[in-house]
């Protein structure tokens, strides 16, 4: 069950490098912020690495085609996925455009089952359902009213991006010939050096004023890479020991540590519908434990 630390873990950072992405985004443009979560990301997973090599040596794996090609997917797909959370944030209906990208624990689900052989239970679809029912009740998706076509592409669409990014990890870890959780570190390792390699290069061609801005603020930007990675340690560290839907549903417990963080650190009451999404979200995680 140690899936699920890790992915609690993932999902307290993801709530933190959210709000930080969020503020940086009123500053500096939607590539600029997206790189933020990659730039210092890669030493910190590379220590990371070291240290487990450190506490018990293992060989070092071999990279085949296949392992590579599962890792430049995941890693340009989970670029356009923060690319489109970040757009997110911009929105009028950012809410229910962040509900959306919660759906990818049902993404995560349909296309295991269709492309990557996931075999999932009935107690474990009927979590996935709940969990995904909180998250539109949560976002306040509950009228026409709060429809905006532009929001809700953009909201599915960075959900099956992340979702996408996870079983391509999954498929990768699980290919290396070295024991958890060295497969999982090797895998978020050389994810977050294409990441940076390519984001990089795409600004210092297109964009290059990008990197001012960032410079311009330093400490945000070394936060939001920390809890990325420290975030990413956790979800590919889940991913690795189980099912992708199985594990963003769980990570839906992000939702309850964002309500925290309103009512302790910016002082707004807890609303009606939240506690009707986590009592269904709670339910949800209980029925994939026990699947």
């Amino acid at each position: 069950m140690s899936w699920i630390f890790f992915t609690v873990l993932a999902a307290f950072m993801q709530t933190w490098r959210n709000a930080l992405q969020s503020k940086l985004s009123k500053q500096v443009n939607t590539s600029g912020v997206t790189l933020a979560r990659f730039l210092f990301a890669t030493p910190i997973a590379v220590i990371y690495l070291l240290s487990l090599y450190s506490y018990e040596t293992q060989i070092i794996p071999t990279f085949n085609q296949t392992y590579l090609m599962y890792i430049v997917i995941a890693s340009v797909v989970q670029i356009f996925a923060t690319a489109l959370m970040v757009i997110l944030f911009k929105q009028r209906n950012f809410a229910v455009g962040a509900g959306l990208a919660k759906s990818e624990a049902l993404a995560a689900g349909v296309l295991g089952m269709l492309f990557f052989g996931s075999q999932l239970s009935i107690l474990g679809w009927l979590g996935i359902a709940l969990g995904t029912c909180a998250v539109f009740i949560l976002s306040g998706f509950t009228s026409r009213s709060t429809l905006n076509i532009k929001t809700v592409l953009i909201g599915l669409s960075s959900g099956t991006c992340f979702a996408l990014t996870m079983l391509f990890v999954r498929e990768a870890s699980l290919e290396l010939n070295v024991p958890f959780p060295y497969s999982a570190a090797w895998s978020l390792v050389w994810v977050l050096c294409i990441q940076t390699v390519l984001l990089g290069s795409y600004i210092f061609y297109r964009e290059p004023e990008t990197f001012k801005q960032l410079k311009q603020h330093p400490r945000i930007t070394l936060a939001i890479s920390f809890t990325s990675c420290i975030g990413s340690i956790g979800w590919f560290s889940a991913a690795a020991l189980q099912y992708v839907a199985y594990v963003k549903t769980v990570g839906q417990i992000e939702i309850l540590f964002t309500i925290i963080l309103s009512v302790f650190w910016l002082k707004q009451p807890v609303k009606k519908n939240e506690l009707v999404g986590l009592t269904l979200i709670s339910i949800a995680a209980v029925l994939v434990m026990w699947s």
